[in-house]
């Protein structure tokens, strides 16, 4: 009887936390482009890459939080993984990005935060490196630590996210299922007027093409008119950019941070990334003047051992040609298109910094709209 009574209680703190109680995009019939999806449709989808948050929701001003991104769950410093980064558009604060342009590696977890909160978070993702075992005599480390700002909702000029907020994300990251929406770095965010925050998705290349797996996780934080699977709900809902009823800047950011487990170098990890920035456009973002909109990529799959330490002179290594890249770009394409907008579905609306509240999307006049455009598979489920 009282074990009946643990699961019971169990599914009742899923039913009220967490992915449970928001449907995703594809839980409502809404198909996005023609590849499959990992089993989790999630970035942890990738052999070895593992995600934690750390939420912030205190008194009635701190709606912020940070979330850790590893590319694999040993020491990434002595295993580097190839890495690149493209920008969309550059008013950001993305620490650690000439050492990632010119080496083609990262070497620590992938964070993010708000924008005030970067240095803070570096410094403890530095000293997470530092005391890492096996890294005793390490005297340089690139933090890699992206942001968007979130001062609508939260009171970013208190700077709230301390170190040991940094230790707590990577340590719970895991390779599960990924929280999405009002959660870690993108608890205070806003997307095309709407609540955004933590989106992820993923697609699975057929055998034929290699068979590997794309992994996608953005932090949405951006303005245009939103579309939805080609349909213009933006201007369906009269909320959008330039319109008389929305007077909202489209400036913001967004992050996105692609992983893969294809055999890929740098050179192609940046053409990778490129297109990430084609399934933002998708989905009806501008990159705005305003907009810090950067792409980080990296191949799990191949880690670049000690190479700092190396004596030898060269190595060696497998790697796809440029004429197997296709299927790739088409995949980051859409798991970018399908995170962002996972992370408006998902999301509940908050209210945050002086009151102010940001809506949820309102899904069930989506829906509506998706039905009359066609772009929604018959009989999908009510909310």
């Amino acid at each position: 009887m009282m074990r009946l009574l643990f699961v019971f209680l169990m599914v009742t703190a899923i039913c009220f936390h967490g992915r449970a109680q928001d449907k995703r995009v594809r839980d409502y019939g809404i198909q996005i482009g023609v590849m499959s999806p990992g089993s989790m449709n999630a970035i942890t989808d990738v052999e070895g890459v593992r995600v934690g948050h750390v939420t912030l929701k205190e008194t009635g001003s701190i709606r912020t939080g940070v979330t850790a991104i590893l590319p694999h769950g040993g020491n990434i410093f002595q295993q580097k993984v190839p890495g690149a980064v493209y920008v969309g558009n550059g008013f950001g604060k993305l620490a650690g990005i000439t050492q990632i342009r010119e080496l083609g590696t990262i070497e620590t977890p992938v964070l993010l935060t708000n924008t005030l909160s970067v240095p803070t978070v570096a410094d403890a993702l530095i000293g997470y490196t530092l005391s890492m075992e096996g890294n005793e005599k390490v005297q340089s480390v690139n933090p890699i630590v992206g942001e968007t700002n979130d001062g609508r909702l939260n009171d970013i000029r208190g700077r709230h996210v301390q170190p040991r907020h940094v230790w707590e994300a990577i340590d719970q990251a895991d390779a599960g299922v990924v929280e999405e929406g009002a959660v870690g770095a993108g608890t205070g965010t806003i997307c095309f007027g709407y609540k955004g925050g933590i989106g992820t998705a993923s697609r699975v290349l057929p055998e034929s093409s290699g068979g590997y797996t794309v992994g996608v996780l953005v932090q949405s934080n951006f303005g245009g008119v939103l579309k939805v699977n080609g349909a213009p709900v933006g201007q369906e809902l009269g909320k959008y950019y330039m319109s008389n009823h929305l007077n909202d800047t489209p400036d913001g950011s967004c992050m996105v941070v692609v992983a893969t487990d294809a055999p890929l170098d740098s050179r192609n990890l940046d053409r990778m990334a490129k297109r990430a920035m084609l399934g933002l456009a998708h989905t009806g973002g501008i990159s705005s003047n305003g907009s810090g909109d950067y792409v980080i990529a990296f191949s799990a799959n191949q880690r670049v051992s000690v190479a700092y330490q190396s004596d030898r002179r060269t190595r060696t290594r497998d790697v796809l040609r440029n004429d197997a890249m296709s299927p790739l770009f088409m995949a980051t394409i859409e798991a970018t298109e399908e995170a962002i907008l996972n992370s408006l579905f998902v999301a509940s609306s908050v209210t945050g910094k002086d009151g102010y509240t940001v809506s949820e999307l309102p899904e069930e006049k989506v829906l509506q709209i998706l039905e009359r455009y066609g772009r929604i598979k018959p009989g999908r489920q009510q909310r």
